[in-house]
């Protein structure tokens, strides 16, 4: 017996519970926000103890990744994303999460064929992404002369 598209639909509806979209959306904002104010805080920090410019801007996304690594690793990151949804993804704690997930669960088939092998599955399609498209904009930029 086979199923139509129709009724496909009709028992996906059923199997899934609406998600209450607004305390989702209102969550999501909540939590990123807060990430991004603790991203604001150490930023503050961090000029307080007297660090250049250019040192703070390297110490807070550093930080924040390291934080998220570690999160991850304990599982309370996965915890709080279970909550904030896309509030843990915009921010630069998403990429750290999506770099260590895959490590931690493929680490059992060992280090080179498991996590050595896993750990850019997610991550790296966005490098790969970020750079070519970083190299493209500099050759446009370059042409024209517009820097």
């Amino acid at each position: 017996m086979s199923t139509t598209g129709k009724e496909y639909n009709e028992m996906t509806k059923k199997a899934s519970p609406p998600s209450p979209k607004v305390m989702d959306i209102l969550k999501a904002f909540l939590i990123g926000g807060l990430i991004c104010a603790f991203g604001q805080a150490l930023n503050a920090l961090y000029t307080m103890a007297h660090l250049s410019e250019t040192e703070v801007k390297a110490a807070v996304p550093v930080t924040l990744i390291v934080l998220t690594a570690i999160l991850t690793g304990i599982g309370v990151f996965d915890k709080i994303a279970k909550h904030a949804g896309a509030g843990t993804i915009v921010p630069i704690t998403g990429f750290a999460n999506s770099i260590v997930s895959p490590a931690m669960e493929f680490q059992a088939e060992g280090r080179i064929l498991g996590t050595g092998a896993k750990l850019f599955t997610i991550a790296g399609p966005v490098i790969a992404y970020g750079c070519s498209a970083a190299v493209v904009y500099g050759l446009i930029i370059y042409i024209f002369g517009l820097y």
